[in-house]
């Protein structure tokens, strides 16, 4: 891998063979593009499962059995915040957070 970074952080050209650098250090990358647990407002989303899983098995067709994605759910570390997320702003579709549109809807009346 190409340091394009020079030393003093500023980007430099592709750099030749005779100039090749050390790879850039993983603290100065993750500087750049953040960490995979950053915790900002979407953070979360970067740790859940469904992420590394097929996603249309979070949105199935109507009738269709949602049975796996809640199983993927109830091992996430983030279902809480994949949750509050799609209670914020108001998913329609899918499974979030272990939830589906109906039982999500359910959950809406029994708090208001």
């Amino acid at each position: 891998m190409w340091n394009l970074l020079d030393d003093d952080g500023a980007t430099s050209e592709f750099p030749s063979d005779a100039h090749r650098q050390a790879p850039v250090a993983a603290s100065n990358v993750l500087s750049l593009f953040g960490t995979p647990d950053d915790d900002g407002p979407m953070g979360w989303q970067e740790r859940a499962l469904c992420a590394q899983t097929d996603p249309e098995a979070f949105f199935p067709e109507k009738g269709g059995s949602t049975r796996e994605a809640k199983k993927v759910c109830s091992g996430c570390d983030v279902r809480a915040e994949c949750l509050e997320y799609a209670l914020e702003n108001d998913e329609r579709f899918g499974i979030w957070g272990g939830l589906s549109e109906r039982e999500r809807r359910k959950l809406k009346r029994r708090v208001v």
